[in-house]
């Protein structure tokens, strides 16, 4: 089942970010002076924004928060997170929670959405690569940069 995160399941949900990012951060996760609950409470309280979660079994195994970030056209959404709990990888569930995001931006007339993923998280550049993202042509990384930039077309209805 996917549905919108609740203000009460901030801590939960920065428990699978933490697991999910640890995977692909070499030299750990930074920011850790970061009050990641407190963080994700703002972003499911956001007025502007939209968390999904994936719930299977009663538990989140699964999270994007997305929105229009600041400059952007009003058509154009950013995937600011995404993460599957890394013992669930490969069962679907992100999949299905990127179908939900895709359902939501159709709903919210958005055309292209956009990303960044961190060069070292290999696992995600292929998924996204299977969902159907690209390089974003307008944003090349610069050098030394540690993201990729990855732009969507959103299907029209």
């Amino acid at each position: 089942m996917i549905r919108t995160a609740l203000p009460a399941e901030a801590e939960v949900i920065a428990d699978l970010h933490f697991r999910a990012r640890s995977t692909y951060y070499p030299d750990g996760v930074p920011r850790a002076d970061v009050d990641w609950a407190e963080a994700w409470r703002g972003s499911v309280e956001r007025p502007d924004g939209h968390v999904l979660c994936a719930v299977e079994q009663g538990r989140i195994a699964g999270i994007a928060s997305f929105r229009t970030p600041d400059g952007a056209p009003a058509d154009t959404v950013k995937l600011f997170q995404f993460h599957v709990d890394p013992g669930r990888w490969r069962s679907g569930i992100g999949t299905s929670l990127h179908a939900a995001c895709v359902e939501q931006w159709r709903a919210d007339r958005r055309r292209t959405a956009v990303l960044d993923v961190h060069v070292d998280n290999a696992r995600a550049q292929g998924f996204y690569a299977r969902q159907g993202w690209i390089p974003d042509p307008e944003n090349p990384p610069a050098d030394g940069d540690h993201h990729l930039f990855l732009r969507f077309r959103v299907p029209g209805e």
